[in-house]
């Protein structure tokens, strides 16, 4: 049987480079991958399991015979092409926020939810925001077993999470700053030193550099973020709990890549921390004691440092600090 095709939307970003290294150092089971981008881009030569290839424009008839296309674009490219790729043939998997929330659109974890990949009327599978796929492969294991209540989340995101933009302006800042041994020991005192030093083009609300910044996205309805609304709506869909309780602080870090998540977890019932040790086992990379590294998984596949310990306020409960690396989570092997 022939292999198939797969179509990778978005290739010359930064999840398109990481998925480019992904398909080209893990088992070889596609055919043809042909890389897709902008027009700006095509006939540029990227390297994909040790061959240059051209990259296309995207345009319709690079879906033709592809099996598999994987959207890693902004979500107005998304609202527009995923149609076209699925309408084509193409199994079309978005990564974008586009289509995550439509009832007929599955948002699918592997490691959680694989059988509602199979029920796309649309042929569209949604994956989730970052953050809330860092936590979720956990806190789904866990609500498998004890059946979840509530969430507590608070998130620390790395500016990555705002594209290219995010890392580029945090290396300016600190760039602009270095040697200031003055700055960051009065309100307002880092943001008037960067006033004549750099473009007022940030893609944050505030200096990101000596600080932290507890917003992160879009302005929503009622005072939330969007970073928060999607922690809640992604977490209700992905485990099928449509009226769960959730309650996210997602906050902006001068860390360049892997988010971290303190998780407070309700039960219906009791947990102990060797049962959550024991659910746990094998899916995260933990240092001495069992505690976190953010560091050891900033450019690492794997989940880093499940930290399950007791909330004594709230049993039945647990406490669940994460660590990820959002441009490179994928599903581990068994």
């Amino acid at each position: 049987m022939s292999k198939p095709t797969l179509a990778l939307i978005g290739a010359t970003g930064a999840v398109g480079t990481v998925m480019r290294e992904l398909v080209s150092t893990r088992e070889d089971v596609w055919g043809e991958i042909r890389l897709v981008a902008s027009a700006r881009s095509a006939g540029k030569l990227l390297r994909v399991r040790g061959e240059d290839v051209v990259v296309q424009a995207l345009a319709p008839e690079v879906f033709d015979g592809v099996d598999v296309a994987i959207f890693d674009v902004p979500d107005e490219v998304s609202a527009e092409w995923v149609p076209v790729a699925a309408a084509r043939g193409a199994i079309a998997i978005d990564k974008s926020g586009t289509f995550r929330m439509e009832p007929d659109v599955p948002l699918v974890v592997p490691e959680v939810n694989p059988l509602d990949a199979r029920n796309r009327p649309r042929n569209i599978i949604s994956t989730p925001n970052c953050t809330t796929l860092s936590m979720m492969a956990a806190i789904g294991a866990l609500h498998a077993e004890y059946t979840l209540k509530e969430l507590v989340v608070a998130s620390y995101q790395a500016v990555s999470g705002a594209g290219v933009a995010g890392p580029a302006r945090l290396y300016d800042e600190i760039e602009a700053l270095a040697g200031d041994r003055t700055v960051g020991q009065s309100a307002g005192d880092v943001r008037k030193a960067l006033a004549n030093k750099l473009e007022d083009d940030s893609p944050f609300p505030a200096p990101i550099a000596f600080n932290v910044v507890p917003w992160a996205g879009s302005y929503k309805d009622g005072g939330w973020a969007s970073e928060e609304l999607k922690l809640r709506n992604e977490s209700r869909k992905i485990l099928g709990i449509p009226d769960l309780k959730v309650s996210a602080t997602c906050v902006r870090v001068p860390v360049v890549t892997t988010h971290s998540l303190a998780v407070h977890a309700r039960f219906e019932r009791e947990i102990t921390v060797a049962d959550a040790h024991r659910i746990l086992e094998g899916r995260a990379d933990r240092g001495p004691h069992g505690r976190p590294r953010q560091r050891r998984v900033a450019d690492a596949d794997r989940r880093g440092g499940h930290r399950p310990d007791l909330h004594r306020a709230h049993p039945p409960g647990g406490r669940l600090p994460e660590h990820a690396r959002h441009v490179r989570l994928r599903r581990q092997p068994p």
